[in-house]
């Protein structure tokens, strides 16, 4: 016979209904998860200067990449914009130079992007996980990241500064309409977000989005909680634990991450 508890319930029912283990009250309690924003690690440096020489390409700026991040668990990915000689192309490239791709080394604002003998369009991949894979244009890496629903965290690379701030009107006019022309033709159907470690890059491009009319894509980035700085071979994930940990107990919306397949896979079943 069941006991009675106040207003009559019995005290059966209540553990039948609210079982104090149960999945769902355990579910409840996990905070929300965030949203992986994958970045390719480079050398950082400290197993000998050659940091170009051990750079294995991992930098999401072509669909191989985008569709391999998205597959490791990443909602967006951050990859690095440059331009071509005279600001003439916008490119999605991290490196100054050519090294990592095929033909000769020549610094990717020295070079056009389809004229002349050390031309950028049609060079390879020729190292890491993306061997073979080529050059994309901006316009190109956005239309293929929303194809597969990704959101774009572009770093407008300092060496743009020879065009984005430099003297020429003419030149520095074009530059700034291959960075910002593709995100007006796309930003209203796929969430882009554009920033530079470069403080005046950074503030002029607050200021040209602002008068545009499209500050919005200046937000929205993730945060970075990672304490590893990245070498070839990769120093553990498990280094950035902690940090993990905490980005999830202070409830981070956003996270970007050297290694998005660990993280994904670290944040099953702590959040929800």
């Amino acid at each position: 016979m069941l006991s009675r508890v106040a207003g009559g319930l019995a005290v059966g029912v209540l553990a039948t209904v609210l079982p104090a283990s149960s999945p769902a009250m355990a579910s409840a309690a996990l905070p929300p998860c965030p949203q992986i924003f994958g970045h390719g690690g480079y050398p950082s440096g400290a197993n000998g200067a050659d940091t170009w020489n051990r750079d294995q390409v991992r930098q999401p700026n072509n669909p191989t990449a985008i569709r391999k991040y998205k597959a490791w668990g990443a909602a967006g990915v951050e990859a690095d914009l440059q331009l071509t000689k005279d600001g003439t192309k916008a490119v999605m490239w991290h490196n100054t130079s050519t090294w990592g791709l095929s033909g000769a080394k020549k610094n990717i604002t020295d070079i056009w992007w389809a004229a002349g003998d050390t031309a950028l369009k049609g060079r390879t991949i020729n190292r890491g996980l993306f061997d073979g894979e080529t050059v994309y244009t901006f316009r190109e890496w956005l239309a293929a990241m929303k194809a597969d629903g990704m959101i774009g965290l572009v770093e407008i690379k300092p060496e743009t500064r020879r065009f984005l701030l430099g003297a020429d009107a003419a030149i520095k006019s074009r530059a700034w309409a291959e960075v910002l022309n593709p995100v007006k033709e796309g930003y209203a159907s796929q969430e882009i977000i554009l920033y530079s470690h470069d403080a005046d890059l950074q503030a002029e491009l607050k200021r040209r989005v602002t008068a545009a009319g499209l500050a919005r894509v200046l937000t929205g980035g993730p945060s970075w909680p990672e304490v590893t700085k990245w070498e070839e071979p990769p120093p553990s994930w498990k280094l950035n634990e902690s940090a993990w940990q905490a980005a999830l107990e202070r409830q981070a919306k956003r996270v970007a991450t050297d290694y998005t397949p660990q993280l994904s896979a670290w944040l099953k079943g702590k959040c929800q």
